[in-house]
């Protein structure tokens, strides 16, 4: 019936003469949405013009055509059941299917969500069908199609780094402030330019032309360390045990300079030819002058810069121009600031013996941060010297030292006599001794998460924790049958394979899906994905119970047995790194880690790729959202 009188309605509009004057009232737009890295929402768009209405996509029985998106079969993702709307839709009595009934009218959206198989680009096509009316008549029921490319996930570690490697620059940028070398230019650089300028309007300019001019000198350093290394050198760098080793001697060196043992400084004649500029005038003077600066303050910010330059080295071409960016333009801040508002710089504190004590403070943090570097040598090259409890031990002892030092218990050449001890200092003071009790914990296997980017994980330990992996149904040793299938105890001591043919191969033994991660042994996410995520106990016991685990180390440098050439970029493989970095890049197209796959024993993607997040939840859902696809999986095959 509703057939017959849609069909009589149709010729109705036609007869009167409607579709002439009223061509297209509604029209469609498509796009797709990622809500998550395992769901995208095919968002249809309707606008409709004054006076018509598109039905809801769900309706009583023999009244309206309800809206409904049809979507093409794809092994790329399946589609769930169900359409969302937005907005919430009128409710109104409908008196040509006599019945109330659901529509909107100006604009609506209907969503259909599918969940993706895999983190590879690929188009969704299908078609809505819809049915428009008007207080007079109906449109017949149309089908509209589109087409919609969805995009794969980006890393998420790579837009993340960015931030991070900023917002640290920008912090290492007011650390300079506050050292011996540049707080004390602050107001003499202000007031010069203030005072040889012939109005404020002037002094200020040349005061702001002075900011930016130290925001140009080290981008170019920035933009110079990448253009000469490139990338890809960036990035292998950031993990080559000889790059590390030399940045912890570096480090070091840089830290016993903060102590006052000695002095890094420019040559001379750098220096001289800077000032000797600087006395141009104008536009050129004043870049002279910030030049001048640089080169002067070197003994101060030359470390810092150092250190931000190494940490920006894993984020690529971008990461050490990111890096002297946010560094740079915390330094040029104050000049700008005091240089629009002169009278701020009665409020700045005088200059005297705390600059130095901020020096040290730095030295004490410098000396922390190499021993991160001389671990990740030791962990690349599988040497077990620095391994997790002297890694702990060291910062005990110097974050201990940075307390006492702090409370007055320790004095450096250069330090000035204290009459009292500030409230300032005093808190400081405490915080770093409760930091460092905190970590002594970690010398028998607490967590320390706090710093659970920095120290070896549990795996890389002389202690053993969690050691015994799942009973034997044969009541075989579990240890030992583990070790002859090529298990390993792994991060939180959870049983992990080291190589992907091996795990796969067990892991259709036993009809469990396989979790393929994607690791580094100087990885600092990966770390804290290990000792963040990994170790709370509902994901540590899915992982060590439901899943096989297989990490794959990219950095490894045991050589293989026999080496070959890639045939993705003909580039020879001689390394275990290289060639998990090769399979990696091969198979899944994609690269940066930590990054985690879930697959089922015929490889096939449960989920879409995860990168860098320590959201637990959401760690926790997506495996076990890959796990009930799983096991539906397993049954629907075993019938």
């Amino acid at each position: 019936m509703r057939r017959i009188f849609l069909s009589l309605l149709v010729f109705f509009t036609i007869f009167n003469g409607v579709f002439a004057q009223v061509l297209d009232p509604i029209q469609w737009t498509f796009e797709a949405k990622r809500i998550d890295n395992n769901k995208v929402e095919i968002i249809c768009t309707a606008t409709l013009e004054e006076g018509w209405h598109v039905y809801a996509s769900s309706l009583p029985e023999n009244t309206a055509i309800p809206t409904s998106i049809v979507i093409e079969a794809n092994e790329s993702f399946t589609v769930i059941d169900g359409i969302s709307e937005k907005p919430e839709a009128e409710v109104h009595f409908d008196e040509q299917f006599n019945a109330e009934l659901r529509w909107f009218k100006n604009k609506a959206q209907f969503i259909k969500t599918i969940e993706v198989k895999s983190n590879e680009a690929f188009v969704v096509k299908g078609y809505v069908e819809s049915m428009i009316c008007n207080d007079e008549t109906c449109m017949p029921p149309q089908e509209v199609e589109f087409s919609v490319p969805v995009e794969p996930t980006p890393i998420q570690s790579q837009s993340e780094s960015y931030w991070g490697i900023f917002f640290l620059a920008f912090l290492g940028g007011l650390a300079a402030l506050l050292t011996p070398c540049v707080f004390p230019m602050i107001p003499m650089t202000v007031s010069f330019f203030t005072k040889q300028s012939a109005n404020r309007a002037v002094g200020i300019r040349n005061a702001l032309t002075y900011g930016v001019s130290i925001i140009l000198i080290y981008l170019v350093l920035g933009i110079g360390i990448s253009a000469i290394f490139g990338a890809d050198t960036l990035n292998a760098m950031s993990t080559n045990p000889w790059f590390n080793l030399f940045f912890f001697v570096l480090l070091v060196v840089f830290a016993i300079s903060f102590f006052g043992a000695f002095e890094i400084v420019m040559p001379s004649s750098w220096v001289n030819f800077a000032d000797k500029n600087s006395d141009r005038g104008g536009l050129i003077g004043i870049f002279f002058m910030a030049f001048t600066l640089a080169l002067v303050s070197f003994s101060c910010t030359g470390p810092i810069v150092g250190s931000l330059l190494v940490q920006a080295a894993t984020g690529g071409y971008m990461g050490p121009i990111v890096g002297m960016f946010g560094f740079s333009l915390a330094l040029a801040l104050p000049f700008g600031v005091f240089a629009a508002f002169p009278g701020y710089l009665n409020s700045l504190p005088k200059s005297g013996g705390w600059l130095n004590s901020v020096k040290v403070v730095l030295g004490f943090l410098e000396l922390a941060f190499a021993f991160k570097f001389l671990s990740n040598t030791d962990m690349v090259l599988g040497l077990h010297f620095l391994e997790r409890e002297l890694f702990l031990a060291i910062w005990i002892v110097i974050f201990g030292a940075l307390g006492f030092y702090l409370l007055g218990k320790i004095r450096l050449p250069h330090d000035s006599k204290m009459e009292y001890l500030p409230v300032s200092r005093l808190l400081l003071g405490l915080s770093v001794l409760a930091f460092t009790v905190y970590m002594i914990p970690g010398l028998w296997g607490a967590p320390v998460k706090l710093i659970s980017a920095f120290p070896p994980g549990t795996d890389y330990a002389e202690m053993t924790y969690d050691t015994s992996f799942s009973s034997s149904s044969s009541g075989t040793s579990a240890n030992v049958v583990a070790e002859e299938k090529g298990l390993h105890l792994g991060p939180q001591g959870i049983p992990v394979f080291k190589d992907y043919d091996l795990a796969l191969a067990h892991a259709k033994e036993v009809n469990k899906p396989l979790l393929v991660d994607f690791t580094g042994l100087a990885c600092v996410n990966c770390r804290k994905m290990e000792n963040n995520v990994w170790s709370v106990p509902e994901i540590k016991n899915m992982l060590s119970n439901k899943f096989i685990v297989v990490s794959l180390y990219v950095d490894s440098r045991e050589d293989l047995a026999e080496s070959y050439v890639s045939e993705a970029t003909g580039k020879k493989i001689r390394t275990v790194g290289q060639k998990w970095a090769d399979f990696q890049f091969s198979k899944y197209k994609l690269q940066g880690q930590p990054y985690y796959i879930l697959e089922d024993e015929n490889q096939n993607q449960l989920a879409a790729p995860r990168a860098y997040d320590t959201n637990v939840d959401a760690y926790k859902e997506w495996l076990q959202n890959a796990l009930t696809k799983f096991e539906a999986s397993s049954k629907l095959s075993s019938l």
